[in-house]
């Protein structure tokens, strides 16, 4: 067993391409890793799980923009299921908008269309797990600051 902080992994996943993004050994910043044919994705994911010393991995959840569920959702929440089944920590988070985040963010630095669609999905993921990694900061500091009063 190592000392080594464990990383976290984000899964942006989709019916074709599923795109991936790590945290650096810290845990502080998300870089944008891969996107992987959706085939077979839950292996791969499970081998850069091990590779890479990844202690969580964050699944996106496609929800609607009115909060509800849709098949998207259900897509990734059975994805999410199938990591599980291999021994992987897994948590599901809000993925609304990250995509097109990650498309405005590509395009304003100038990459091309047909660049943009190579790397995008793993973009998204990197935006999701910079979302999760603020969300993490936040409830530490929440408890940090329950623990002083």
């Amino acid at each position: 067993m190592t000392d080594e902080p464990r990383r976290t992994l984000a899964v942006d996943p989709g019916q074709v391409r599923v795109g991936l993004a790590v945290t650096d050994s810290g845990g502080m910043i998300a870089t944008p890793l891969e996107v992987i044919p959706a085939k077979g994705a839950t292996e791969r994911i499970a081998k850069t799980v091990a590779d890479l010393n990844v202690g969580t991995v964050v699944v996106g959840l496609p929800l609607n923009m009115d909060g509800s569920e849709g098949p998207s959702a259900a897509a990734a929440r059975e994805f999410a299921a199938a990591l599980e089944a291999r021994g992987v920590r897994v948590e599901l988070l809000d993925e609304r908008l990250t995509t097109v985040t990650a498309e405005r963010g590509l395009i304003e630095s100038g990459h091309r269309r047909g660049k943009r669609r190579e790397i995008q999905d793993a973009v998204a993921a990197a935006v999701l797990l910079e979302a999760y990694l603020a969300r993490q900061r936040n409830a530490a500091s929440r408890a940090a600051a329950g623990e002083e009063t």
